[in-house]
């Protein structure tokens, strides 16, 4: 009596709960992105160089994941609006173009785009530009009056620890390395500063004026005035509404009644596996490390996402040749995000690009925030180069520098002598600077880097330049927007119009598309099965560090960094990466320290 009951409930429940489904699965979609952070490239973990090592628990979201379900949610038919809260968001100039282009295929599908800020700045404008609900807190902050670039020099900081930077530089405009001999800038670094900062300036007034339908006087105006209220803003049209987040969110609900609002819309899960107990933690330790590649075609998407040097391009290096050798990998898109480095590095990566485009498969090339000296070098090969017309890119010129730590030893009471054989044996002791015979050496041999550099561009762009390359080499850095004008890049366009073009000639969808290596979480890295050695090649990459990073910090020490505001203590620790990588190499292809403050 007691099954025939159960089994006739469970026969009325069961047409129940399948109409529920059937229900949910018609459901209208509105889609939700709160953006926290960073926007990582390629979804390594960082750990900065002065915070510690410690493991998160989650892995990053990457510009790749959400630029992928911004494309969904413009042509899934049950999507009928996104929503974008980016307060909290540190994104750079190339990320929010791309993310603006995406919205703005939402809009074209003709679905809302909805966004809320508590704080009208260079970001949000941008982002509201592609809006056609922008609202804005209604007490919320202002702070959308142009750029303030500032630089920062440690000559100072380097006479304290008793280093002394030994630079020359291969163009006029060649000012990386300044920052280290002088306390400001020269006078062809604020030229190239100031038309570089114009320029992106122009960019953000024409575009806020013309998503928002404003006159690009009118917003320059409200710029110059310094500060504005939002009740201006509104007025002007810079935003659509003022109103408060309860009352934002209870305006989102009411326009799409019975929607299924999803926070997580086509994203990958961050959170890494749950670890509850010991069989959670032999599970993952156990786990096969299958590509999620398995028997279909695909788009391949590698990033460079920092300084270039033999330790930042060796697990892009590796993942370059494995994909050569994976036949189902078949179009390469590179992002680079990279203001360059060592010379050699920068040949090493090159090289692999190069063994890729022997292949015959497509090698396309997206720029991000920065592609210049050798983050230009490693995309000169590219079948096809796009960059966001804020992109800082070019600087074609040759930096050589090494720091010089006699004057460290001696705080210490620590005298040196040498004895050499060969003329030239000392050139690049650490210990003292170059003599003027040195000097001419490194000199020549830079000018041979430079060739080498203008060779790989002649060869790689070919006709596509406009122009005598010397003319636009020397050092110069330019927009995405006048690198086009130049030749030097082939489209202005971002990471989603690269993997489109890369799968059109590849003969593949475009949906196929998958950023490698795959993003993991730390824990998941933990616990990966070791990597099986590759007999392919016989001598592998090395890593070098800098005694002067050491000198450095013993002179500030810990405690006087932590003690310094965010942006100085993030800057310390830029700089020691940047003299890691002049360990790899005397000769540095890298770009100015140019920043373009967002928020």
């Amino acid at each position: 009596m007691k099954t025939t009951l159960a089994l006739s409930l469970l026969a009325a429940t069961l047409p129940l709960a399948a109409a529920d489904k059937e229900k949910d699965k018609d459901k209208s979609i509105v889609a939700i992105y709160d953006l926290e952070g960073k926007l990582s490239e390629s979804g390594r973990p960082e750990a900065s160089l002065l915070d510690g090592l410690g493991i998160e628990a989650n892995r990053p979201m990457t510009l790749f994941d959400v630029s992928r379900s911004l494309e969904s949610a413009a042509t899934d038919p049950k999507v009928k609006a996104v929503v974008l809260d980016a307060d909290d968001a540190e994104l750079g100039l190339a990320q929010i173009e791309e993310l603006v282009r995406r919205l703005k295929v939402v809009r074209d599908a003709g679905k809302d785009v909805w966004i809320y800020s508590d704080t009208l700045s260079n970001a949000t404008a941008l982002l509201g530009s592609a809006a056609n609900h922008f609202t804005l807190m209604p007490e919320g902050d202002v702070d959308f009056h142009g750029i303030y670039s500032e630089s920062m020099y440690f000559k100072g900081l380097l006479d304290k620890a008793g280093v002394v930077a030994d630079v020359i530089h291969i163009g006029d405009f060649k000012s990386y390395g300044e920052e280290y001999y002088r306390t400001g800038p020269s006078d062809f670094a604020k030229q190239q500063k100031e038309e570089l900062i114009g320029g992106i300036f122009d960019q953000i007034v024409a575009k806020v004026a013309e998503g928002r339908k404003v006159p690009a006087e009118k917003v320059r105006a409200l710029i110059d005035l310094g500060t504005f209220t939002t009740a201006q803003a509104k007025e002007t049209g810079l935003v659509d509404e003022l109103k408060h987040r309860t009352d934002f969110s209870s305006a989102v609900r009411a326009a799409y009644p019975g929607a299924d609002f999803d926070h997580e819309y086509k994203l990958p899960d961050l959170d890494g596996p749950e670890l509850t107990g010991m069989f959670d933690v032999f599970k993952l330790m156990f786990q096969s490390d299958k590509s999620k590649s398995g028997k279909s075609d695909f788009v391949a998407v590698v990033s460079l996402d920092s300084d270039i040097s033999n330790e930042s391009i060796a697990p892009v290096r590796k993942e370059i040749l494995k994909l050569i050798k994976d036949d189902k990998a078949k179009a390469l898109v590179l992002r680079v995000n990279s203001p360059g480095g060592s010379a050699l590095a920068s040949e090493v990566l090159w090289e692999a690009t190069d063994e890729w485009k022997a292949s015959g498969r497509p090698f396309v090339v997206s720029m991000g925030e920065v592609a210049a000296s050798g983050g230009y070098y490693v995309s000169s090969g590219g079948d096809r180069i796009f960059a966001e017309e804020g992109t800082i890119t070019g600087s074609i010129g040759v930096v050589g520098m090494k720091l010089v730590l006699n004057g460290a030893l001696e705080k210490l009471g620590i005298t040196t002598h040498a004895t050499q054989r060969g003329a030239r044996a000392g050139a690049m002791s650490m210990f003292k600077p170059y003599t003027e015979e040195e000097t001419k050496m490194i000199r020549d041999s830079m000018l041979s880097v430079y060739g080498t550099f203008k060779k790989r561009i002649e060869s790689g762009r070919g006709p596509r330049l406009k122009g005598d390359l010397e003319g636009m080499a020397g050092g110069r850095v330019y927009t995405g927007a006048r690198a086009l004008e130049l030749g030097l890049v082939d489209e202005l366009g971002g990471l989603g119009e690269a993997i489109d073009y890369a799968a059109k000639k590849a003969g593949v969808e475009a949906s196929t598309a998958r950023l490698v290596p795959e993003p993991k979480s730390a824990i998941e890295g933990l616990f990966a099965q070791p990597e099986k050695k590759s007999d392919d090649e016989i001598v592998k990459m090395g890593v070098r560090t800098s005694p002067v990073k050491e000198a450095v910090m013993a002179t500030i020490g810990d405690v006087k960094v932590a003690a310094l505001p965010k942006p100085a203590r993030e800057a310390v620790s830029h700089v020691l990466k940047r003299i890691d990588s002049c360990s790899d190499s005397a000769i540095q292809l890298i770009g100015p320290e140019i920043s373009v403050p967002m928020k």
